[in-house]
């Protein structure tokens, strides 16, 4: 049986353009991928960081599904930490009641942003605090059919898929016990996605919607037509994540022929953050997604493309597609 295959969109602003443009640029790539038989498209919130513009991910996500016919669109993913779950039921019944049967709802326990831009969110939080269990199960309550004293509206019983996602044990133990699908982020954070993984499986309690568990997992994906265009295509996302570690979280920037300038402890953490990643020709992509799969034995593969040149990024997830229908 075939491996859905999937893209996560981070609304790249690369140097030089605006958002505006950006949106431009994922519709495009969204309907291509509708036509290159990508399953679903997810957008990630992040906030008060200039290179990524999905920060209103709900109304991104109704743009993008307006443009499209069948592809799933969905968030992956809502960091719920920042929002009332009566506010995000509300947006995603909206999108499920104008796109039924096309809508996820990924959700992430960790802010997406710095302690700032937090209480500039309103979302200000005493003490030790963990409400995420109980915000998650707030939430899926109002998408079911029991009528309790508040109601989402809409969102009262449309039965919305709901998705944890992570990059630590921890949403790999609560997805799990809560009988729910599971993605992880090892295009940025790949460190335990092998133990998380095995944690998910071993301890899943089956539930209606869920009687399996089900793991995506995320890659960054860049291909090109050779080993050495795609090693420079990289150059962009190593830049990022090498300014990442100074504290600027700057536009996505163009690529270069060497990386300069920078300590090796950087270049160390750079390294290790971007392990997962896919990078070559169509060749090298191939073995390396059949070695991931083999490895993971995952139910679904996600690619995340952080590119500079929108063409060279239509380009790889192009050639992601033709392999994934391949294998």
């Amino acid at each position: 049986m075939s491996v859905p295959y999937s893209v996560l969109d981070l609304v790249p602003v690369p140097v030089g353009s605006r958002p505006a443009d950006s949106f431009r640029r994922s519709l495009e790539l969204a309907q291509q991928a509708e036509a290159w038989g990508y399953h679903r498209y997810w957008l990630a919130e992040h906030h008060n960081m200039p290179g990524i513009a999905s920060a209103a991910t709900s109304v991104l996500i109704g743009h993008l599904a307006a443009g499209t016919r069948t592809l799933r669109l969905g968030a992956g993913g809502i960091m719920l930490s920042n929002h009332s779950p009566l506010v995000i039921a509300e947006q995603f019944g909206t999108l499920e009641s104008l796109y039924p049967g096309r809508i996820d709802l990924g959700l992430g326990r960790a802010p997406g942003s710095d302690q700032r831009t937090m209480h500039a969110l309103r979302r200000q939080r005493g003490g030790d605090q963990d409400d995420f269990p109980a915000d998650v199960a707030e939430l899926m309550a109002y998408f079911g059919d029991e009528p309790g004293p508040v109601r989402a509206v809409p969102g009262f019983g449309l039965q919305l898929p709901v998705w944890l996602l992570g990059s630590s044990l921890y949403s790999a133990q609560l997805a799990a016990a809560m009988g729910l699908p599971f993605g992880f982020a090892s295009h940025f954070a790949p460190a335990l996605l092998l133990q998380a993984l095995e944690v998910y499986r071993s301890q899943y309690r089956p539930s209606a919607r869920w009687p399996k568990p089900y793991a995506v997992v995320c890659v960054n994906l860049i291909a090109a037509e050779s080993t050495a265009e795609a090693l420079f295509l990289l150059s962009t996302v190593q830049q990022q994540f090498l300014r990442l570690y100074r504290g600027d979280a700057g536009e996505l920037p163009a690529p270069v022929e060497e990386l300069t300038g920078w300590a090796p402890h950087e270049l160390m953490a750079m390294e290790k953050t971007l392990s997962r990643s896919l990078v070559g020709d169509k060749a090298a992509i191939r073995h390396g997604i059949q070695a991931l799969l083999a490895e993971t034995q995952a139910d679904e593969l996600m690619f995340n493309g952080p590119i500079f040149d929108h063409q060279a990024r239509l380009r790889s997830f192009a050639l992601g597609a033709e392999i994934m229908r391949s294998l």
